[in-house]
């Protein structure tokens, strides 16, 4: 049930930058690289471990496992809960002879093999969903940002509007579906945001009461019977208090991981800053943002989008984005100069085939995440 009265009142008590995040990993075969479904033998395993039994999630498919940070005090809190709960994750796995991966999309397995989580809520999204279930083989990373009062979380999420196709252009990393090339760096936002319903870029709402009355309406039609049947891409988050954004791939790598968690949160300052100082810009119609969203999807980083916030609508080069987001933001972070899409491609472009692809994307996870187990 949806206790919109219960929701107003976590924002209004909840505390400014606070952080969560929730990573997606593929559960592979160590031989194979195909998918498999383990979730519930880890989750099973997980439950006398004190931080896998409060960190472990299901996510729709059964070989998939999320792993959250809960809620630490600022980002650099979040990030150490989430390293070690990754740590523990990854050693985990391995007992049980599973490795894990972390890209927008499996590039090697079928989705119409994979299994749906015995639940009962991914038996009603099953249910109500069909294929557009089944079809979502997809991975990506959540962040939640505690934002105080519940109008102004919603003007935050009006305010980072524009600037989720620039978060997503910096973190593509799935150019296969179904074993193909797709042609795109962010199949995953093709297969998952251009599927679910009531996913994408989110309309204007200005206020708590009019995110109140739509939900409402949604509820009242029996459209959605929970508020997490909102799927998009940035929202407010009625448990938490948070501003969750949900535009990003997961990441192959523990520092692209943590680097965009960090750029995140920025970006959630500067729209609360501006929103508490009253300048923000002018809203933008979704019709612009979409441009740039099909424009990241396609080609991310390689790629040209647009500057919807200049006086003139002029296209940039989007090797510029991150540089972009940290001067708007003034996030102090480093990401590798070309992002996972983009060392998927150059591979591609040299002749690899998919499982070599993919091979050689497993192999950058487990390095970068045995190597932070180390440490």
């Amino acid at each position: 049930m949806i206790d919109l009265a219960a929701a107003r009142e976590t924002f209004e008590g909840s505390d400014d930058f606070t952080v969560g995040i929730e990573e997606e990993f593929a559960l592979i075969d160590p031989e194979t690289l195909e998918l498999i479904p383990r979730f519930e033998v880890l989750k099973a395993a997980g439950a006398a471990d004190p931080v896998l039994s409060e960190s472990i999630a299901g996510e729709l498919i059964s070989s998939e496992i999320e792993i959250r940070s809960g809620t630490g005090a600022d980002v650099e809190d979040a990030r150490m809960r989430q390293s070690e709960a990754r740590r523990r994750l990854f050693a985990l796995a391995r007992a049980h002879g599973v490795t894990l991966g972390s890209t927008g999309t499996h590039p090697l397995s079928d989705y119409r093999m994979q299994h749906i989580i015995d639940t009962e809520h991914y038996r009603r999204v099953e249910e109500g969903l069909k294929y557009v279930a089944w079809r979502n083989n997809t991975f990506s990373l959540h962040v939640h940002v505690g934002i105080r009062g519940a109008d102004r979380a919603v003007r935050v999420c009006d305010r980072l509007r524009p600037v989720l196709p620039l978060l997503l252009a910096v973190s593509a990393n799935s150019p296969y579906i179904d074993g193909r090339d797709s042609g795109l760096h962010s199949g995953r936002t093709q297969t998952f945001t251009k599927s679910f319903p009531r996913c994408g870029i989110p309309d204007v709402f200005g206020s708590w009461a009019a995110w109140e009355d739509y939900v409402g309406l949604l509820v009242r039609t029996g459209s959605i019977v929970e508020f997490t049947q909102l799927w998009w891409s940035v929202r407010p988050h009625h448990a938490f208090g948070t501003v969750e954004v949900r535009i990003c791939d997961a990441q192959m790598t523990a520092a692209e991981s943590d680097g965009l968690a960090a750029l995140i949160v920025a970006c959630v300052r500067r729209a609360a800053a501006e929103v508490d100082a009253g300048e923000t810009p002018p809203d933008l119609p979704g019709r612009l943002i979409e441009e740039n969203t099909w424009r990241a999807i396609r080609y991310g980083l390689d790629g040209r989008l647009l500057d919807l916030e200049a006086a003139r609508v002029e296209e940039f080069p989007a090797a510029e984005t991150l540089d972009r987001l940290r001067a708007w933001s003034g996030a102090d972070v480093s990401l590798p100069e070309l992002n996972g899409a983009q060392r998927q491609r150059r591979l591609i472009d040299a002749g690899a085939t998919p499982a070599e692809v993919y091979a050689e994307t497993v192999r950058e996870t487990q390095a970068t995440y045995v190597q932070e187990t180390v440490r």
